[in-house]
């Protein structure tokens, strides 16, 4: 049973718990709730999609609790920091550089070396990452396609069940989801709570629209794919000659795996480190291509596949 907890601080506290247990929690912020899971935790992270039966490994954002934890975790500009100064807290999502000492799980990046990192207007939501002491991923509390949730008893009608709990903070007084800009040049990649002309009068220029469906960067976009620089060669069922081979499960002897339990959650979970790991084993000992395993085109295993399609198709 998903539990419903009080804005006060044995429910901050409960849901504190909860996440570094790796569950996850839905909780209110200006814009609409979010689904929260520690950023830091592939598992969780995974577990997130699966809530929301997400068809793609998207990029999540990351909502921290001030700006000392965002910088911990991206790299700022002084024009972002001007923007951060601006705006945070508030419905602004900055993709910005990854810091990989920062320990962000892949998944939430959706392999890419930027992160989107939003600092929440909220107080429930504020509180919550200053209990928590960590960054947290959260896109919005829904199924995957669904209208995104602006009370507590939105998130239930969605996810009841299929999360630990949710953090009832009351009606969301934005609506929409964030506005999510990247920088040089500045560019919208969505628009949301924070105006297009408000960020332009703030710049003194105009924003480009739109972003590189090839190369996305930020959640509502296409996903790109992590392409290795060996080619990759899927539900291989044997390993051939000049070939790392990463298993799911029973079957040929692996040289890394998904999963040796055949967990959907686990592989997901692994999914980007094991490609990276697999490529720097190919380099290592000159091997052609990296061949992978069937996984099941079911559950996570939509997302999985999908994101190993892309690391396969074709290369210009």
């Amino acid at each position: 049973m998903t539990e419903r907890l009080g804005a006060d601080a044995a429910g901050l506290a409960r849901a504190s718990t909860l996440l570094h247990a790796g569950a996850l929690v839905a909780f209110p912020t200006e814009t609409v709730y979010g689904l929260g899971g520690d950023a830091r935790n592939g598992t969780a992270v995974a577990g997130i999609f699966a809530a929301k039966g997400r068809p793609q490994f998207n990029p999540l954002i990351v909502h921290v609790a001030d700006m000392a934890m965002a910088e911990e975790i991206a790299v700022f500009t002084p024009q972002a920091r001007d923007l951060a100064r601006a705006f945070w807290p508030g419905p602004l999502t900055l993709v910005l550089p990854l810091r990989i000492e920062a320990g962000i799980s892949d998944l939430v990046s959706a392999g890419l070396e930027t992160v989107a990192l939003r600092l929440p207007a909220h107080p429930l939501a504020r509180a919550l990452l200053e209990t928590f002491g960590g960054p947290l991923a959260a896109p919005s509390a829904n199924p995957s396609g669904k209208v995104s949730p602006t009370e507590a008893d939105h998130v239930l009608e969605g996810l009841s069940g299929k999360i630990a709990a949710v953090l009832d903070g009351g009606a969301c007084a934005v609506g929409v989801e964030s506005t999510i800009l990247s920088l040089d040049p500045p560019t919208m990649l969505r628009p949301g709570g924070l105006p297009a002309e408000t960020l332009e009068e703030a710049l003194g220029a105009s924003l480009a629209s739109g972003g590189n469906a090839a190369k996305p960067n930020a959640p509502g976009q296409l996903t790109s794919h992590y392409a290795p620089g060996a080619a990759v060669r899927l539900n291989a069922t044997e390993k051939r000659d000049g070939e790392v081979f990463i298993g799911f499960g029973s079957g040929p002897q692996a040289d890394l795996t998904l999963s040796a339990t055949a967990d959907l959650v686990e592989a997901a979970a692994a999914l980007f480190a094991t490609l990276r790991a697999a490529d720097k084993l190919a380099t290592a000992r000159n091997a052609t291509a990296i061949a992978v395993a069937p996984i099941p085109e079911t559950g996570l295993g939509r997302a999985i596949n999908d994101r190993l399609r892309r690391a396969a198709a074709p290369r210009d």
